[in-house]
């Protein structure tokens, strides 16, 4: 398989999430984008770890659903990997847990939403603007689609 994605779920939420699940939606989403051969990692975490890398990294002192670093950006580095390197999706899970309770959503399709939602943002999508945001949530509607058909 051209793809390398590498999931980590903190101790406390490896009982609740399916690494292997988080992977099939990860290859869902970058097969669906035309994507032939990546790298990408995915990590579970809590609001603490969220709210610490949202606040050392984008400036926002809260805690937020899902963040993506993208290794795509800035000087490029040399690797022995092929294919694109991606970055990182992370996402807490307690906040997943409690929009997915607003939203009446289970947590399975909240989980799948947010790590659509980083990926895209891995890819180059986003949001800024109504249209980027159309374009989007267009993409991101597709691939959920897919994965929950």
């Amino acid at each position: 398989m051209p793809f390398r994605v590498d999931i980590c779920v903190a101790p406390p939420f490896t009982k609740k999430v399916s690494r292997r699940w988080l992977k099939g939606i990860a290859i869902n989403v970058l097969e669906g984008e035309g994507i032939k051969d990546a790298s990408l990692s995915v990590c579970i975490t809590d609001d603490a770890t969220i709210e610490h890398l949202n606040r050392t990294y984008a400036g926002e002192d809260a805690p937020t659903d899902v963040l993506s670093f993208s290794q795509e950006e800035g000087e490029p580095f040399p690797s022995p990997v092929k294919g694109r390197l991606l970055g990182e999706v992370v996402i807490s899970l307690p906040t997943a847990e409690k929009q997915g309770r607003e939203n009446g959503r289970p947590l399975e399709m909240e989980l799948a939403h947010l790590l659509v939602h980083g990926i895209l943002h891995l890819l180059g999508y986003d949001h800024a603007s109504s249209e980027q945001e159309r374009a989007m949530r267009a993409r991101e509607e597709e691939a959920l689609a897919r994965i929950f058909s």
